[in-house]
């Protein structure tokens, strides 16, 4: 068939998706394009479909990261393949690459270059879908993170927190499975909590899909935080990090008084020197800007330096810019038919966290506000008195912004009065280890303190850290959930810490680390059913785990009901 007779969609991935008149089986395609979209490829007995850039493929991908003849996915029967047919830059299934060919399942994520093709099958379409483990849900995000940065791609993460009757959450999560597309990830993230992973979906997508998520019937409660590459990150501690942040309400905080600090852990000498620029800065009225990558503490420093100066005593007012609209920024600022973040700060500080994210137009209002000390608020057109200290946050160079035409000088000089920068995680690794043990208190469940073994601390030393401070205290989260606050040890912790290690280590021999961590949990799940007489809830409970994971643990590591 030649390329003019396919259907094109707005995804440069052209495919036939003529009805199948004799085929169970099908691919779910979505590609690289300007639009998010995506198409059914039926995959008829004893047929082949072709991957690759020349217009004789059956799924012909526009992208120079894909080879002219690149993968080829075969059926037999119900014998269902992928071959990876010696690409340039390879073919992954599940975010794993193949070599030569593998055995395709429902469910299975093929991956070619922008390009991806989820496995289904009639027979399963009708049923619902499981629900992915925390192991399942991480080694997934990885590889959709990847392709999301590789080809520049959208990508959405929801942190959803459901409480109530076990039997209204299960109804709710099985309604919730079902509205999402099959290339959609939902997994477990605690006992109460689920991680939506949404590719080819941009932030207002993500947010639109989030408030669905969390509108929950009478009995129960939902909360949400979403977080979106590129805007929020571009690694999966930062994202992850990010979006949990957003579900405990960190973005909407306004904090009062001396007492609702965060106390800093600084040990470091780098840090001291920040703290040093901090003291000396507090009691000025002059604007501060704070500097430094994503999760640093930036907010931290910013409240630091409100707690020490002259106006403690008045609230400390947080906006991300990053996470409004355009059409939002400014009511959200200036206020509208109620008051805005900068009345809602008189006599105390206004901390705008990733200020360069803020809108050409919003920036010169921004500027006027702060020379004049007054706002006019949307749609009126008098003034208001402001009386706000103002610190400022970014991860983005500003002065190479304003190069770019991004960032207005003049506000740029205005808001940079004293400039704080502060070092990345991997650059004060002292730190890592006090850093570890306060989480681990601070995060323990009620009326426990998890401690954390030595071989965690090697792990933790050994990796990179790029999400920062906020991607460590989520870790420690995830392993106080997963130790149901006992001891943390090396399995409690994400594959890509432990993947680091490994890699890292030249002395020890090698070890499978995926193996290991999977014969861990196998034994912790049938430790639990043993201990229950093979209740499964109460087992759940035990493991400080849904009962949702539990079955699904069950199902992956071959155990039959007890």
């Amino acid at each position: 068939m030649a390329r003019n007779e396919r259907n094109t969609t707005s995804a440069d991935v052209y495919v036939d998706d003529r009805p199948a008149t004799d085929s169970s089986w099908y691919l779910i395609v979505s590609g690289a394009g300007e639009e998010m979209s995506s198409r059914v490829v039926p995959v008829r007995d004893a047929a082949e479909l072709l991957f690759g850039r020349n217009e004789d493929c059956d799924i012909q991908v526009d992208h120079d990261g894909v080879s002219r003849r690149h993968a080829r996915v075969k059926r037999r029967g119900d014998h269902v393949q992928v071959e990876d047919l010696e690409s340039r830059n390879g073919t992954s299934v599940n975010g794993a690459p193949i070599i030569g060919a593998r055995r395709l399942a429902v469910g299975d994520v093929i991956v070619v270059g922008p390009a991806s093709a989820i496995v289904a099958s009639s027979s399963s379409a009708k049923r619902t879908r499981q629900v992915a483990t925390v192991g399942e849900f991480e080694d997934r995000f990885d590889a959709e993170v990847d392709r999301a940065v590789r080809y520049q791609r959208p990508l959405g993460l929801v942190m959803l927190r459901i409480e109530g009757p076990v039997e209204l959450m299960t109804e709710h999560v099985e309604a919730l499975v079902g509205q999402l597309r099959r290339m959609d990830v939902v997994a477990e993230y605690g006992a109460e909590e689920l991680a939506l992973v949404l590719p080819e979906t941009d932030r207002d997508a993500t947010i639109a899909v989030a408030r669905r998520s969390a509108a929950v019937p009478v009995g129960l409660t939902a909360a949400f935080g979403a977080a979106s590459f590129p805007q929020d990150g571009s690694h999966v501690g930062e994202l992850i990090g990010v979006a949990r942040d957003r579900l405990r309400g960190i973005d909407r905080e306004s904090r009062t008084g001396a007492g609702a600090t965060n106390q800093p852990v600084v040990v470091d000498p780098l840090m001291e020197q920040v703290m040093v620029l901090a003291k000396r800065v507090a009691p000025s009225a002059i604007t501060v800007l704070v500097v430094g990558e994503t999760g640093v503490g930036k907010e931290v420093i910013a409240e630091q330096i409100h707690q020490l100066s002259p106006r403690r005593a008045g609230p400390f007012v947080r906006l991300n810019c990053a996470t409004l609209s355009e059409a939002l920024v400014e009511s959200e600022l200036f206020g509208g038919a109620q008051p805005g973040f900068f009345e809602a700060a008189s006599t105390g500080t206004l901390f705008l966290d990733e200020i360069g994210e803020l809108p050409l137009n919003t920036q010169g209002k921004l500027l006027r506000a702060l020379e004049q000390s007054s706002v006019v608020r949307i749609g009126s057109t008098r003034e208001t008195p402001t009386d706000v200290r103002l610190v400022c946050a970014t991860n983005r160079d500003l002065e190479a912004e304003v190069a770019r035409g991004r960032f207005r000088n003049d506000l740029y000089f205005r808001i940079s009065g004293f400039v704080i920068p502060i070092p990345p995680l991997r650059d004060r690794r002292t730190e890592i280890e006090p850093l570890a043990l306060h989480f681990a208190r601070e995060l323990s469940p009620a009326g426990r303190s998890a401690s954390v073994g030595p071989e965690v601390l090697e792990v933790l030393d050994a990796y990179s850290w790029p999400g920062n401070v906020r991607e460590l205290r989520n870790v420690i989260e995830r392993a106080c959930v997963m130790s149901a606050g006992a001891r943390i040890e090396p399995h409690h912790l994400p594959d890509r810490l432990l993947e680091k290690l490994a890699h890292s280590s030249t002395t020890a021999p090698a070890i499978d680390v995926r193996q290991r961590v999977a014969d861990v949990e196998r034994e912790s799940v049938l430790d639990a059913l043993d201990s229950t007489n093979g209740n499964q809830t109460r087992a759940a409970k035990k493991l400080g785990i849904s009962r949702f994971a539990l079955i699904r643990m069950m199902e992956k590591h071959d155990l039959k009901k007890r």
